[in-house]
């Protein structure tokens, strides 16, 4: 066993973040909508052409205001992808929907938007795509599919900060989008996330419903002369020392990016004489498509020989990870939804693929030693 271990992932350690986290203690504003969540909120707004921002608690609790904003209700449909996180699921599924799963295209695991149109039906209201590895489903496709129908486009963006599709963020080209500024992110507040709201009409809305179902922001800029509960709300406002973290994050997003562009780069580099060999298969990025490097992945020929990669990484101090077990498959997607078609490519695909080490804080010796015993097993492998 090697004596030091390279993290699979390590939050963003950027030390202004400290400073503005003592002074948002300072300033006495400890609550949601702060001094510094104002800051991150308009600098998303700005840099990715968004109407209005709302940073939550979670990327789930984005998800959460999501699904009240499109008003799902029992016996509606929501379509998403088999290959995601739970909470792409949960949060439709806690309004009482219909869980509609699609295959996924294999070259990007993102929803195979041909498969779109069969899954649709009269209860259907919410299409839901999911971003893999910060890589853009293809969203004409989807928002064409999505107007012709008249249904709700909820983007699952939580890996897809500072990403684009055709120059536009994503998160901000369908009605929704939900962020992820977990600590596995590329931005992290600790536990966190962001509402992106692209549709004017649910602005109103969805302040309410983040402020305990109160008219609270309205009150707060004079709108009215006293505020009262109004809808259905929670508590959805991340506290402003979390937000005061981010934002020492926003000020050098493109140095972050670049820092893990680097990374990604010099792991596709390294292994894409392999894939030419067939040995494996590695990322594919559509041309219309700029990634912002959330992950790097490897997919070997089987469950089998992804294990055997993962114990030895272990075993050479490196920490490596698989995800997703698919939701069709997991009890609570069997109880809750079902899949649609066939399955061809979410099963046999997510056995395959191993996600390497990639964070900001990976020095180049720690990627080059990576390197070298990935290729050492591959080249064991026959």
């Amino acid at each position: 066993m090697a004596e030091k271990m390279i993290n699979f992932n390590e939050p963003p350690i950027i030390s202004s973040g400290n400073k503005y986290v003592v002074d948002a203690i300072a300033c006495g504003k400890l609550s949601g909508d702060g001094k510094y969540t104002k800051k991150c909120s308009r600098w998303l707004e700005e840099n990715f052409n968004c109407n209005k921002v709302l940073l939550t608690t979670s990327c789930s609790m984005a998800l959460d205001m999501a699904a009240i904003l499109c008003d799902v209700k029992p016996g509606d449909d929501v379509i998403l992808p088999s290959f995601t996180f739970s909470s792409t699921a949960n949060s439709f599924a806690l309004r009482g929907a219909n869980l509609v799963f699609i295959d996924i295209d294999p070259k990007t695991m993102n929803m195979d938007a041909d498969l779109l149109e069969k899954a649709i039906n009269n209860n259907t209201k919410v299409i839901i795509p999911v971003h893999y590895a910060g890589i853009s489903c293809d969203m004409d496709a989807i928002m064409s599919i999505a107007k012709k129908h008249d249904i709700f486009v909820v983007e699952d963006a939580a890996q897809g900060v500072m990403s684009t599709y055709k120059d536009k963020a994503l998160g901000t080209m369908g009605d929704l989008g939900c962020y992820s500024f977990h600590e596995t992110k590329n931005f992290s507040m600790g536990e966190g996330g962001a509402l992106l709201i692209n549709n004017e009409k649910l602005i109103k809305r969805a302040e309410i419903i983040r402020e305990k179902g109160t008219n609270r922001a309205q009150f707060l800029r004079g709108e009215i002369d006293k505020y009262t509960w109004v809808d259905l709300g929670d508590s959805f406002l991340p506290s402003d020392l979390n937000a005061a973290y981010l934002w020492g994050q926003l000020e050098v997003a493109d140095d972050i990016t670049k820092k893990r562009m680097h990374i990604w780069e010099k792991y596709y580099n390294a292994f894409k004489e392999y894939e030419k060999e067939n040995r494996v298969e590695l990322p594919n990025v559509p041309s219309n498509c700029k990634h912002n490097a959330h992950l790097f992945y490897i997919k070997f020929k089987d469950i089998e020989e992804r294990t055997e990669y993962i114990k030895f990484m272990k075993g050479n101090g490196i920490a490596c990870t698989f995800h997703y077990v698919p939701l069709h498959s997991a009890p609570a997607g069997l109880k809750y939804g079902g899949f649609s078609g066939e399955d061809n490519f979410t099963t046999r695909e997510s056995k395959r693929l191993v996600r390497l080490p990639l964070h900001y804080n990976l020095e180049d010796e720690d990627i080059e030693y990576v390197i070298s015993c990935t290729k050492k097993f591959v080249e064991m492998i026959e």
